[in-house]
């Protein structure tokens, strides 16, 4: 799977852009706050319905203009082409499909698969709990479409749960109702967690072991909030346990005013030969894990659907050493990147050969062959093809 053609009207600095992609490798330069993240995000939202860099839609729509407006062309492994486009107002998102438009923005799911690789994500191994929840829940979106859709319904009700605790008097009635629907939304969370960590804890394993020359191996441990049933015991099942913990927590809860268990508790456990390297781990060690379990997403979308997922790197080459740069661009062989920096190591730079390279510069970029052959601007302004192509959307 590749994208073809990106689009873009009143999206954050571009007024409008229209680009070709390179099917491998594209090089995307310029100094800081020009606009190569930008290019990025877009990708990242007509694959996922959001953005990976604000949790706001109205943030997109470019300076002054009351729209923005995302299209792209992709083609899969089989040679169908696909077609997405997603429009922004100050209160509405929508989205089309080959033109057949989406009841959410998040329908859009497994139609174009990506991964994305921030400086954030370099940090996934050291940070709170929260960022690498982040990363099970972002990933297994994208794998499983009703997963999003009981993550949703799971933070409603544990939102409502939370303002309920927050209360002086409490309805205990009300709150045994609110346990029912955790647990009902809470459960699927947990089994497709579990499913995705094992094969991440598999997978990242034998990448870091490439990566470190087998001098060093890592080991990933699901730490789940709700104690996981053993496998086979019928007479005492996930569903029980839940209930159970929540019961348990039911005097702290109220007395702490929000829900101390559940899913939105979980975390993961990254050790380096029996290390717990979140704590204890060099810089260098956490780079490492957090490259081996981005990579290790690669391959698993790549296993689960038989597409290989789009790579998005956004300033992170800068993060990495000259020989982790390398292991990288060497094992995605198969799948098209996207890297957006400012410069990159000399023995890095013959890897992306055959590649396209984009200047940009305030919102405008230049393209041209890595060999530096057809350089042509790519960038123009029609205000009222913006105009129209929103217009139609919005319809």
């Amino acid at each position: 799977m590749y994208i073809k053609e990106l689009h873009l009207d009143n999206f954050r600095n571009y007024d409008h852009l229209d680009i070709n992609f390179d099917p491998k490798i594209n090089l995307i330069l310029g100094n800081n706050a020009q606009g190569k993240t930008n290019i990025l995000e877009a990708i990242y939202l007509t694959s996922c319905g959001k953005s990976f860099r604000t949790s706001k839609d109205s943030e997109m729509i470019g300076f002054g203009a009351n729209f923005c407006r995302v299209g792209v062309k992709a083609e899969k492994s089989n040679g169908k082409e696909i077609k997405i486009e997603i429009a922004i107002s100050k209160d509405k998102k929508a989205a089309n499909v080959d033109g057949i438009p989406m009841k959410k923005s998040t329908d859009i799911l497994k139609n174009i698969y990506v991964v994305s690789f921030t400086p954030e994500d370099l940090r996934i191994v050291k940070d709170e709990p929260e960022k690498r929840r982040r990363f099970l829940n972002r990933e297994i979106c994208q794998l499983k479409g009703s997963y999003s859709t009981y993550l949703s319904l799971y933070r409603r009700v544990l939102h409502e749960r939370n303002t309920l605790l927050k209360g002086n008097n409490i309805d205990r009635g009300l709150l045994a109702s609110y346990d029912e629907e955790l647990v009902k939304y809470g459960l699927p969370l947990i089994k497709e967690r579990i499913f995705f960590y094992e094969k991440v804890a598999k997978i990242s394993k034998s990448i870091h072991e490439d990566i470190t020359g087998n001098k060093e191996s890592l080991k990933i441990t699901y730490e789940p909030s709700i104690p996981l049933a053993e496998e086979g015991n019928k007479t005492r099942t996930q569903k029980d346990i839940f209930f159970e913990e929540l019961e348990k927590s039911r005097e702290a809860d109220i007395r702490l005013h929000h829900t101390t268990k559940g899913p939105h508790k979980d975390d993961i456990k990254l050790s380096i030969d029996n290390v717990d390297i979140r704590h204890y781990g060099s810089q260098g060690q956490q780079r490492t894990a957090a490259l081996a379990l981005k990579l290790a997403e690669v391959r698993i979308i790549r296993d689960e659907t038989g597409e290989s997922p789009i790579l998005l790197l956004d300033d992170v080459m800068s993060e990495l050493d000259s020989e982790r740069q390398s292991y990288m661009i060497d094992s995605l062989g198969s799948v098209q990147l996207f890297v957006t920096t400012t410069e990159l190591y000399e023995k890095v730079k013959d890897s992306f050969k055959g590649g396209k390279v984009f200047n940009i510069s305030s919102g405008a970029t230049k393209a041209k062959e890595a060999d530096g052959s057809s350089n042509k601007e790519e960038i123009s302004n029609n205000k009222e093809r913006i105009k129209k192509n929103l217009e139609k959307i919005f319809k």
